[in-house]
């Protein structure tokens, strides 16, 4: 009975550092890549993160109030 108890241990402990473990590292460097990317205004060049951009004529801006200054 032990000898069966050691041998699930070991394949679970093999299971986990080889396969679970790949799964969650490569879904985070994603998600940390996306929210960290710091990206400068073309109006007033202060520095945002990306997904909060507002994107005109292939340049990015951090409020609708740099955008309305470009266009003005």
């Amino acid at each position: 009975m032990l000898k069966l108890l050691l041998f699930i241990g070991f394949i679970s402990t093999v299971y986990y550092v080889f396969f679970a473990k790949k799964k969650s590292i490569t879904s985070r460097k994603n998600n940390d890549s996306m929210e960290e990317a710091m990206i400068p205004c073309a109006m007033c060049g202060t520095y945002f993160q990306a997904k909060e951009a507002i994107m005109s004529s292939g340049k990015y801006y951090c409020s609708p109030e740099c955008l309305k200054k470009k266009q003005g």
